[in-house]
């Protein structure tokens, strides 16, 4: 038996960007519903490797870095919060981060890369290159191979899967209603709303929709006048059985958890949507974290699986609102995590108040038809 369900707003996809928008909105009063897919989804925030980054974040486009940075300076206050509303601790930590160089040239390529950033950020993004010497001073288990790396205090990490789960108990604890198993497959203007169907024939009536539905928003966007241009990329992540902390600040390509399992990734492949492990690609991550950490040939590998991230054509976010369905919303990205915070924060009072800053301009995928 179908059902009719009328709500302020209407969020598309229950992944982290999709709740962290939804928590956002119920913490302002507004009566939310999530449709979401169920874990038959190719979803982008299982594959997530839980770090709140802003080294490299944002070359080529200005915007993307000061978002970046503005939402990794707002995790802190925003970790604090959701313990106090869920008392789940999201075991975040803003120590700083590296990315190692393993070649000169991947060092030089690292200093002009730093550079850029410095640029488009407005010279608020601060780090340091570091020769293996001064490295090594502060991680002795450093392998030979590391000529050196960048450092910003800017980064940190996370538990995803703590962070996913918390947002959610605290969307639900303020009153949102989160609906498993309900792929959105039209959307249409009604009156001066919404009117939303799902495959199992439930209609969903809002003032708001947001579209957040990572790869499937594509097919989405369309019907409220929006674009999406978004593929997957696919990653690889391995993780290690626990061993003796030697990493207090996460790396681009490695991190160890609070729990002592050191989490292997970075990896990006174009192979559509197919999202199975192969062992060319496991073996590259893993050589690569043992040339870093020699000690870590020693620790066997628990777990190994692939995910697919949400890309756009340049790699940036895609935010918008249509001129055509006002209250109609899309955000596509592959930085749930990092975001959060400015996703819960800012987004949602954008949202809440009806329509995006002209900040967010250079978000628009308007950007593609240029």
């Amino acid at each position: 038996m179908s059902i009719s369900t009328t709500a302020d707003a209407v969020i598309v996809g229950g992944g982290l960007v999709g709740v962290a928008i939804a928590y956002g909105l119920v913490q302002r009063g507004l009566d939310v519903v999530i449709l979401d897919e169920g874990d038959v989804a190719f979803r982008a925030s299982r594959g997530n490797f839980g770090l709140v980054w802003v080294q490299s974040k944002g070359v080529g486009m200005p915007a993307y870095a000061q978002w970046t940075r503005r939402s990794s300076d707002l995790w802190p206050e925003f970790a604090e919060t959701v313990r106090e509303d869920t008392g789940i601790d999201l075991q975040f930590s803003r120590n700083g981060g590296y990315q190692f160089c393993l070649s000169e040239k991947e060092f030089q390529d690292r200093v002009r890369m730093m550079d850029t950033l410095v640029e488009a950020s407005g010279g608020t993004f601060t780090y340091e290159m570091m020769r293996r010497g001064e490295l090594a001073d502060r991680l002795p288990e450093l392998g030979p191979d590391v000529v050196g790396a960048s450092f910003s205090p800017h980064d940190g990490h996370v538990n995803s899967l703590r962070l996913f789960r918390a947002m959610h108990v605290g969307f639900q604890k303020h009153g949102g209603t989160y609906t498993p198993n309900s792929r959105v497959t039209d959307i249409t203007r009604d009156g001066d709303g919404f009117r939303i169907a799902t495959e199992k024939g439930d209609i969903y009536r809002s003032a708001r929709v947001v579209l957040a539905a990572g790869n499937a928003t594509r097919e989405l966007a369309p019907m409220v006048g929006l674009e999406a241009p978004v593929s997957p990329q696919k990653g690889q992540i391995l993780v290690t059985a626990k061993t003796s902390p030697f990493l207090d600040c996460p790396t681009a390509q490695l991190r160890q958890t609070g729990e002592g399992s050191v989490l292997i990734g970075d990896s990006k492949e174009e192979s559509g949507f197919e999202d199975m492990t192969s062992p060319e690609t496991i073996k590259m991550l893993a050589d690569r974290a043992v040339a870093t950490f020699p000690a870590l040939q020693k620790v066997r590998v628990v777990r190994s699986w692939a995910a697919l991230r949400v890309m756009t054509p340049d790699g940036f976010p895609v935010y918008g609102q249509s001129e055509t369905h006002p209250g109609a919303f899309v955000a596509c990205l592959h930085s749930g995590v990092t975001l959060a915070a400015a996703h819960v924060g800012p987004m949602a009072d954008a949202i809440a108040g009806g329509g995006l800053p002209p900040s967010f301009e250079s978000f628009s995928a308007d950007r593609f038809n240029v």
